[in-house]
């Protein structure tokens, strides 16, 4: 069951155009004891479950926008009334993340791995690193003459790194963040490790595709990130990222219309504000106007004739963002605080809110995907496509 331990209201949620776009996620009903799909509407928020009793169904639909608008649905009440019983708005798509997209989240991957996750080794390695490097990446095509050139001169110089390997070489770096079903909405805890003494949020815009391939929408995330760990050693990712409650999406998808498209995505600018409980205040912010590589290149090296996803996938586009305002001690840059609030905020995409505990303090993930299929069955929606 999920838990509000926060209080927000649907000014903090909506768009800067409120119920302009087509809006959907999915509410926790208590009386099914299960989620439902729901289309987010300037009178209130409708169940659409009779017609999509999945995301995954909504969003595999030839011009899901439009099918929203045609579905009368079930009216449940107020957004106010729905924000506690908020989830993540996906359910059977993989959820998978882009990393190093933007030049200066590149730099700082490259710093982690060089500090070997100590957080008091970043400063000095940082100078290093911009020296050593000495261009402006940000005008660097991955991939290009260019960029090939360059890593030939970083290895010379002994400072090549598996990080700009895929920051600036032709193959994106594509993993899964988190498993189906586990992501938490806007509202919730996220988590990070007990044991993690660096750590940071990552504000991304997240694709919503097809199982054709074809951005059908977006939605706001947080990629919870531990630097330590991954510092330590790239093939501590999966314990870096993917922990209980480490993946927040939200608070909806907005779906592809005549109000917001691709175009509009590549535009879109993110704000940060982590307030903590000791006073600290930390704002930062992300454009896609940086990123290094298109959202339509990222789709292509994520669905292709390699790898399939027939229930469509969520995809991280990554960040511009990460923190180096000192926190704890002079040099030792940011990391997390139980109890820190954290907000991510664009202007199409609305407000993703939630609040930093350690995972395993956190309520446990219980709710997988025989719990939904059973759930569905009961209600009598399996008539329908998944």
């Amino acid at each position: 069951m999920h838990k509000l331990p926060l209080s927000i209201s649907a000014a903090d949620v909506l768009p800067r155009d409120g119920h302009a776009g087509t809006l959907v996620g999915r509410v926790w009903l208590d009386d099914v004891a299960g989620p439902a799909v729901v289309a987010i509407r300037a009178d209130g928020v409708y169940d659409l479950s009779a017609h999509a009793p999945t995301m995954s169904t909504l969003l595999d639909l030839p011009h899901p926008a439009a099918a929203v608008r045609a579905m009368p649905g079930r009216r449940i009440g107020t957004l106010d009334d729905a924000l506690p019983r908020l989830l993540a708005p996906c359910d059977l798509q993989v959820v998978k993340a882009a990393g190093v997209t933007f030049a200066s989240s590149l730099l700082e991957r490259v710093i982690e791995e060089r500090a070997g996750g100590d957080a008091g080794k970043a400063l000095a390695i940082r100078g290093e690193v911009e020296a050593a490097i000495g261009t402006d990446l940000r005008r660097l095509e991955p991939g290009s003459p260019a960029a090939r050139e360059l890593k030939g001169i970083l290895i010379r110089k002994g400072m090549w790194s598996q990080y700009l390997e895929v920051g600036i070489g032709p193959d994106a770096e594509v993993f899964t963040k988190a498993p189906v079903l586990s992501s938490v909405g806007t509202g919730a805890e996220i988590g990070i490790h007990p044991e993690s003494a660096w750590n940071n949020p990552e504000p991304e815009v997240v694709l919503a595709v097809s199982s054709r391939g074809e951005i059908v929408g977006a939605s706001l995330g947080n990629d919870v990130n531990l630097r330590d760990f991954e510092g330590r050693s790239a093939l501590l990712l999966s314990k870096a990222k993917d922990n209980n409650a480490s993946c927040a999406i939200g608070p909806f998808i907005r779906l592809f219309d005549d109000t917001f498209g691709i175009d509009t995505l590549r535009r879109e600018d993110i704000e940060l504000v982590v307030e903590g409980e000791d006073g600290f205040v930390l704002r930062g912010a992300s454009t896609m106007r940086a990123i290094s590589r298109d959202p339509l290149d990222l789709v292509s090296q994520t669905l292709n004739d390699n790898h399939q996803y027939p229930d469509g996938f969520m995809l991280f586009l990554g960040t511009l963002f990460a923190p180096v305002q000192d926190r704890d001690a002079p040099g030792r840059g940011f990391t997390h605080h139980v109890g820190d609030l954290v907000r991510i905020r664009s202007e199409h995409l609305g407000g993703l809110v939630n609040r930093v505990n350690t995972s395993d303090r956190i309520v446990p993930w219980r709710f997988g995907i025989r719990q939904l299929i059973a759930n569905l069955a009961q209600r009598r929606l399996l008539n329908q496509p998944l």
